[in-house]
Order: structure tokens, then sequence, then C-alpha cells
């Protein structure tokens, strides 16, 4: 049994979010207990010793829409002209990188981002993974990548028709295996059904993995109308804008993510809150591919639950939540705006779709919760309580900040230092192998 108290609580339980003086009780990868230091020290006076010494003690962050496969674009250079839009991102960069992985590379490019994951404070991530000619035991290889680092993670593959059919069908085979194996089941490993997009997938495929999904019940992970090419590939393939689309086939619904949903209309943000289909904000991504901004506020103002996410461009979900803020005030022209919906989305949303795939709650400090905590090292300049939280963490966390980071119960890191993995050595042999990577690429 493990204690982390002597720090100031953030639990984020809505009637009672912040204590000044606050511990958390720990049995195995459980919380059992929240309330005062000295309380739960009387009450558990044999279980281990956690000194958060004045440190900001919260729930670790979670990120609903994540690619681990993208760090070895990082730095590389591309060897066509530069995309002009984001079809051509997609054709120039991410459909040749995939391409170029084997099976090691996808456990080296998913270790390093896992790592940065726990170095942040990001205790859950949903990926999204794709590797067409190494598609045969990739998220095995993801899933051994996050169990060596203690990183929660729902694993996904995305079949698509970018390849031949066989591909394809491994795919789903990939997607099927891991939810048999892992959903619903104890430990740190879920899965769901990955589909890329609408725009690589014929009415064909969508049926042999809408009667596929029939098996497992899980729903699907795919990204929905992000680029403005995806609407337009869907009206001309069936006169049916992608929500529409995706719904008559059968893939929307209430264990499905739809992510981005940059270019919908009213009428579609109705068919995802009637289907109970969930979505996720990817604030960095759609930024820097320069496809829009999802209409966000209409979208949570219709009672559909959106989340946050990366999309892979970092693993520091306080960066994401941030840029969330900054980009609603400048598309809304409203200074006031971001202050309900990141929020919203970040702590309440995460946590409802996360939940989604995992047995037990996350995103609190409660009792019966996933043991998934961090230790912030801010020093407040201002009075902090419950009702200015997210006003200090907004301007004044980062992750850098997060001095300790425990998921399922398990110290990862404690004061900056990670207790379990040797970086260095890591890093070293991701990048021999993204070399080789840059070359066939």
């Amino acid at each position: 049994m493990l204690l982390i108290g002597n720090g100031r609580l953030l639990s984020l339980v809505p009637d009672k979010p912040y204590q000044e003086d606050g511990a958390v009780a720990i049995d195995g990868d459980l919380i059992v207990a929240v309330g005062p230091t000295a309380e739960l020290k009387a009450r558990y006076p044999a279980a281990g010793w956690l000194d958060a010494r004045g440190m900001v003690i919260m729930p670790g962050m979670i990120n609903t829409h994540m690619h681990l496969y993208s760090t070895f674009a990082r730095g590389m250079a591309l060897k066509d002209p530069p995309p002009t839009n984001f079809l051509e991102i997609l054709q120039r960069l991410w459909w040749r990188l995939d391409k170029a992985l084997t099976l090691e590379d996808v456990y080296y490019s998913a270790l390093l981002p896992l790592i940065d994951c726990i170095k942040s404070g990001t205790t859950t991530i949903l990926d999204h993974h794709a590797s067409p000619y190494a598609v045969s035991g990739s998220l095995e290889m993801i899933a051994r990548a996050a169990l060596e680092t203690g990183v929660r993670t729902c694993l996904a593959y995305e079949v698509s028709d970018r390849d031949d059919e066989e591909i394809m069908r491994q795919g789903i085979a990939e997607n099927i295996a891991a939810i048999k194996k892992y959903r619903g089941k104890e430990g740190l490993i879920s899965a769901t059904f990955g589909l890329h997009a609408s725009l690589t997938l014929s009415d064909a495929t969508l049926e042999a993995c809408r009667e596929a999904e029939g098996e497992v019940g899980s729903g699907f992970h795919i990204h929905v109308a992000e680029g403005i090419q995806d609407v337009e590939d869907a009206l001309a393939k069936s006169g049916k804008r992608v929500v529409e689309r995706l719904a008559v086939n059968g893939i929307l619904g209430p264990n499905t993510i739809a992510a981005h949903c940059v270019h919908v209309t009213d009428r579609e943000i109705t068919i995802l809150k009637e289907t109970g289909t969930m979505v996720v904000h990817n604030p960095e991504s759609n930024m820097g591919n320069a496809v829009g901004c999802a209409p966000v506020s209409d979208m949570l103002a219709a009672g559909v639950p959106v989340g946050l996410g990366t999309d892979g461009y970092t693993s520091d979900m306080f960066e994401s939540l941030k840029t969330a803020n900054v980009l609603r005030k400048f598309v809304s022209g409203d200074p006031g705006a971001g202050w309900v919906e990141v929020p919203a989305m970040a702590f309440e949303n995460n946590r409802r779709i996360a939940g989604r795939f995992f047995p037990h709650p996350l995103g609190r400090l409660e009792p019966g919760a996933y043991a998934d905590v961090i230790l912030v090292d801010y020093q407040a300049p201002t009075p902090l309580g419950g009702d200015n939280w997210f006003g200090h963490l907004l301007f004044g966390f980062n992750g850098g900040l997060v001095d300790t980071t425990v998921i399922g119960g398990k110290v990862l890191m404690q004061g900056r230092r990670l207790l379990h993995l040797d970086e260095a050595a890591i890093a070293a042999r991701a990048r021999e192998l993204a070399a080789k990577v840059w070359e066939r690429f």
C-alpha cells in the first residue's frame, strides 16, 4: 500500500476539487481513500509514504487521440516538394513514413513518446496506429512498449484501402485480436477498432469492418472530416457528407471516437449527438496542418462529448490545453471563450471518453479510481483554491513541472528521474533505427 500526501490536493471531484493539505491512499492499482494527510496517515500506519513536500497532487492527464508511430518523423526531411494542402501532407509524409516502419521501429517509436508522457504527466493515451507493411503484431509491439514504460494505453490499428485487400484484412484481424485480448480486462492495456478516414475507406471495407466489430462490440476510432478533402471525397462517393456517410454505414455510436470533426455542419453535429458518438479536438495538429478549427462550442452546446487530444504533435497535455484555450479565443473573437469549454474537454470529457475503454474510473482522485497520480512542482504566486484552480493550471502548469508520476499505483518517475527505464539507451537505438527509416522513406 502507498500513501501520497503532504501536498495541495487537486482531486477534480466536482463538489470538492481542492484541498489545501491532502493525501491519497493507494492499494494495488486503485485509490482507496482521499483526505487530510494526518487522517490518512493515522488510518494507514503501515503504508509506504511518498512525501509531496507541498507540491500539487492531481490526477494524471489523459490524451484521447495520439499517434505514437509519428515519432520517427521528427527532424526528417521530405523527399517531395513541400505539401500545399492536407491531402498532400498525408501523401508526402505520413503515408510514406508508416510504410517504412518495421515491427522494431513500431516498438521504439512508441517507447520514446511514452517516456515523454511519463515526464509530462500524461498517464493515459488512446493511440491510433498504422504500419501497412508490418501490420501483424504491430499492436503487440505497442502493448509491449506501454507495459514496459507503464503508461495506460488503448490500442487501435487504422484500417484503410490505401493498399491491397490483404493488408486491409490484416488490419481488421489486428484490431480484433487486440480487442479480444485486452478490452475490458484489468491492467494497463485496452483496445478498440481503428479506421483511418472516410476518404480511404470504401463502402465494402466499411461493411467488412462493421461485421467484424459486431463480434466484439468495441466501437471505432476514426478520423472524421479533418481536412476538407475528406468531405469532398465523401460527397463524390455517396452524395453524403462524412458524418452522414459513416452514420449510414453503422460506424457511429456511443463507443466510437470521431477525431477532429473540423468540417461538420449543424446537421452532422445533430447526428453525432443522436448517436452518442464521442469527438476529440486536436488544436495544435489542426493549426499545424492548416485544416481549420472544429466548431467545439457548437458541439459542446449540442451535448456532444468533445475531448482533447494531441494527434501526436506532443505528449504534453498541458501544452494542448493552453493551445485549445487561445484557439477558442482567436476563432471566436471572444476573449472570454475557452474558460468553460477547455476544462470540460480536458478533464470531464476526456475522463468519460477514456472510461469507455477501461474497467475503472480515470481522471479523478477518488476511491475506486485508477491510481494515476502526478505531483506538480508549482509554487502558486497567488491564492489557489477550488474556485480558481483552472486559471493556475492554465497559466502556471507545464509538463516540465511534473516531478513525480504514478500510474496504476507504481512510481515511474520521482524527482524528474525515471526509476525503471534507461532513456539514453532507448533513444540511442531509436536514432539508429530512425536513420534507416529515413533511407527507406
